[in-house]
């Protein structure tokens, strides 16, 4: 049984969800297809060791630093002892397991800490980021349910997030009370793979934030999914630049600790300026970045060194850096260019360029995708492949209602089941009911879940890109697909055509429809 807890006590069971109408034929269709076209990828991982327990492991064993932000490095057996402080003032306060505690602030080593202290009490973490208003706050710690909001921060907390906090009812400590006491003695509490980890609360059409909940078991398979693919080691260094809110903070924050890695946290002062966050780069040796493309092209076009100034010479000229530690660059969030990643290959020979794809419903990035010169003469780059341990089913809604399996070459839906599929919106039945379905492709499925995504791919053929494999490439929203007269067409394709052109930055198409005179 999984740690129950109000949290758990709002979520809708598997069994409640309702069933994608897929006739016998294609289901079996759908899996041998899925199969046969590598969508299908299997790999045993550990999901049942936590994070912390990796964080001590490394700590006793050859301890090294973990952390650092601009005020402060963490070794390993630092960052567990912080972990352990705040774990015994959340049981102070009165945190159960399933319960919902709040981690608020900007990013830093703490934030880090707290969310190792969640785990170990076997509450769920749930961010709010520095830069909300007050108004946000409340909604999210207010919908989630927090008991309790942990401000990094301290004295110098935001006023909104203290404003929406006491709005939505959560206490409020700050970090820094967990000085001075003795650290929580216990084991980390895991009943079950199936246990809620965290929230991330995602956008929604009317306007009121979902609270996406994602398990254990999913967190920590998406984990292993980057280590391996990117082949990660103890040696690499990654940058923690997203905001507390988005989903690829949860990765860029642990990752490294499960290999005996380092974390550098990078503040929005250097992250929004891309010289700064280039030097910075070279500076503190960081192998590993994760950036939506807009910020990829800002920091290729400020690269190159700048004139030097009257009576300064070339080197002592302010530059760009030169990113020269760089392993990976990996982009998501938003479409990656074709010609975008022309200049990245050119530029960064020694560091690959991964397109990431994957909705925070499903743990994050479940295809990954390396981009080769092969890749740039497509009209939409390939979004890859699964990442180990997610099933991925692309199927198109018939007339008669029902669902039918999509070849190499056919537009279809993304569907994505396996491991990696969350338990759905928190205290939200009717709209998990309208993305979240039981899997009815896979009897043996850790989780019984398919999530349809809304957003429309097709297969390419081996061969496509250079590749010799099937490989998907995304082709936008399934609600931007039009028909004009009696043709469908994909507005996210005339947009990619449009942004070939040298001259164009970026393009949105959209219809209008006129009366008839």
């Amino acid at each position: 049984m999984s740690a129950r807890g109000p949290a758990v006590d709002r979520l809708l069971p598997t069994a409640a969800l309702p069933g994608l109408n897929v006739p016998a034929a294609q289901a079996e269709r759908a899996r041998e297809l899925a199969a046969a076209h590598g969508m299908l990828r299997e790999r045993d991982v550990d999901l049942a060791d936590p994070v912390i327990a990796r964080v001590e492991r490394f700590a006793a064993e050859r301890d090294r630093p973990a952390v650092a932000d601009a005020h402060r490095t963490l070794s390993y057996a630092e960052l567990a002892a912080e972990a352990r402080r705040l774990a015994a003032l959340l049981d102070r306060e009165g945190v159960e397991p399933g319960t919902v505690v709040g981690v608020g602030g900007g990013r830093c080593a703490a934030v880090i800490a707290a969310f190792l202290a969640i785990e170990l009490v076997g509450a769920l973490y749930v961010p709010a980021d520095e830069t909300w208003p007050a108004a946000r706050v409340r909604d999210v710690l207010g919908q989630a349910g927090a008991s309790v909001l942990v401000a990094v921060d301290g004295e110098r907390a935001a006023p909104a997030l203290l404003e929406g906090a006491a709005e939505a009812g959560c206490r409020v400590v700050g970090a820094a009370d967990a000085d001075g006491l003795a650290p929580w003695p216990g084991r980390p509490r895991l009943d079950a793979l199936d246990q809620p980890r965290y929230i991330l609360f995602t956008s929604g059409s009317t306007g009121r934030p979902k609270g996406a909940v994602v398990e254990h078991q999913g967190m920590l398979n998406h984990l292993w999914a980057k280590i391996i693919d990117l082949e990660l080691t103890g040696a690499d260094v990654v940058a923690f630049t997203a905001p507390l809110g988005f989903d690829i903070s949860i990765w860029q924050m642990l990752c490294p600790l499960l290999l005996g890695g380092r974390v550098d946290v990078i503040g929005d002062d250097v992250a929004h300026d891309s010289e700064a966050f280039a030097r910075a780069v070279d500076a503190q040796g960081i192998t590993i970045v994760e950036l939506v493309p807009t910020m990829v092209r800002h920091l290729l076009d400020d690269l190159a060194p700048s004139p030097p100034r009257p009576g300064e010479s070339a080197a002592e000229a302010p530059g760009g850096g030169s990113l020269g530690s760089l392993r990976w660059m990996i982009a998501t969030g938003e479409e990656l260019p074709a010609e975008l990643s022309r200049r990245w290959l050119e530029a960064m020979p020694h560091a690959g360029l991964l397109n990431a794809y994957g909705p925070t419903e499903c743990s994050d990035d479940v295809t990954h995708h390396t981009v080769t010169a092969g890749d740039l003469d497509l009209l939409r780059l390939p979004i890859g492949t699964p990442v180990v341990n997610a099933r991925l089913y692309v199927l198109r809604e018939e007339d008669d209602g029902t669902w039918a399996a999509c070849g190499i070459g056919e537009t279809g839906e993304l569907f994505v089941g396996g491991v990696v599929v969350g338990r759905g919106y928190l205290g939200d039945g009717e709209r998990t009911r309208e993305a979240f379905y039981r899997d009815p492709f896979d009897a043996a499925s850790p989780t019984g879940r398919l999530y349809r995504t809304g957003d429309a791919v097709k297969l390419l053929p081996p061969g496509a890109g250079g590749e010799d494999r099937p490989v998907l490439q995304y082709l936008g929203r399934v609600d931007r697909q039009v028909k004009i007269a009696g043709v469908r067409m994909e507005l996210g394709e005339i947009e990619a055509v449009l942004q070939r052109h040298p001259g164009v930055g970026a393009a949105a198409v959209v219809v209008h429809e006129y009366p008839s005179r």
